[in-house]
C-alpha cells in the first residue's frame, strides 16, 4: 500500500474518531436534557473517545477499510457504542426518545457547517491545505449524518422506525444483537453505497457554496 495512502487513511481514521465521539455525546447530552441520566451516570456524556468506542464499528470495520480497501478512502464510516437510555424517565417518551436519536445525526450536520465555515477562514488565511484538511473531514461527518439514517441496527435510522412503529424494547434487542453483520452486508449493495455518496456529496455541495467554498 502506498504510504501517502496509509497516512492520510489514518488521519481521516483519527477524524473518525472524534467525529463519532461528537455523535455519541450529542445522543447522551441530549437525553440528559430530556430527563433521563442514565448515559451521563455511566460517563458517556462525555467528550472523551475511550468511553464510546465500540470494537467493531470504531475500531475493526474503518480499520479494514483502510487496511483492505484503500480506494474507497472517503467512504471511510462506522459507529460507535450506543448511548444507553431508559424511556421511563423521558418527560415525553415518544418525541424525546426521536428527539435523543437524531441528536448524534444533527451533531454531525452542525459539526460539518462548522469545518466548513472554517474552511472559508482557512482559505481567506491562505492555508489551503487546512482548508482541504476541513473540507474532507466535513465529507467524512455528513457521511456519517446519512449513514446513521439507514433503519438497521444498530443505526440510528432503525430507533426512530421502532419508535414509530411501536416495536417494544425487547423485540428491538433481539434483531439488534446481529445487526452490525446486516449493516456490512447492506453496505456492499452498490446502489446503497451509490445512494449514499451521492447524498453525501449533494450536501457538502450545498453547505459548501453558502460560504463560497469550491468542493
Amino acid at each position: 500500500m502506498d504510504s501517502k495512502v496509509l497516512i492520510d487513511g489514518l488521519i481521516m481514521y483519527l477524524g473518525l474518531i472524534v467525529l463519532l465521539t461528537f455523535h455519541e455525546f450529542g445522543h447522551a447530552w441530549m437525553a440528559w436534557k430530556c430527563g433521563d441520566d442514565t448515559a451521563k451516570d455511566q460517563g458517556r456524556c462525555s467528550l472523551n473517545p475511550l468511553v464510546h468506542i465500540d470494537p467493531i464499528g470504531t475500531v475493526v470495520m474503518p480499520l479494514l477499510m483502510i487496511f483492505l480497501s484503500p480506494g474507497i478512502g472517503r467512504f471511510l464510516i462506522g459507529w460507535a457504542k450506543p448511548v444507553p437510555v431508559n424511556p421511563a424517565n423521558l418527560r415525553n417518551p415518544k418525541l424525546d426518545d426521536i428527539l435523543v436519536t437524531m441528536a448524534g445525526p444533527w451533531m454531525n450536520l452542525m459539526l460539518a457547517v462548522l469545518l466548513l465555515g472554517l474552511a472559508k477562514v482557512a482559505l481567506l488565511a491562505g492555508y489551503p491545505s487546512a482548508a482541504g484538511f476541513c473540507v474532507q473531514t466535513a465529507h467524512l461527518s455528513l457521511l456519517l449524518c446519512f449513514f446513521n439514517l439507514i433503519p438497521i441496527p444498530p443505526l440510528d435510522g432503525s430507533h426512530v422506525v421502532r419508535v414509530l412503529a411501536g416495536i417494544s424494547y425487547e423485540t428491538y434487542y433481539q434483531f439488534a444483537r446481529f445487526g452490525f453483520i446486516a449493516v456490512i452486508l447492506v453496505l456492499q449493495i452498490p446502489a446503497v453505497r451509490t445512494t449514499l455518496g451521492w447524498v453525501t456529496q449533494t450536501s457538502l455541495h450545498v453547505i459548501a457554496s453558502w460560504f463560497g467554498v469550491s468542493v
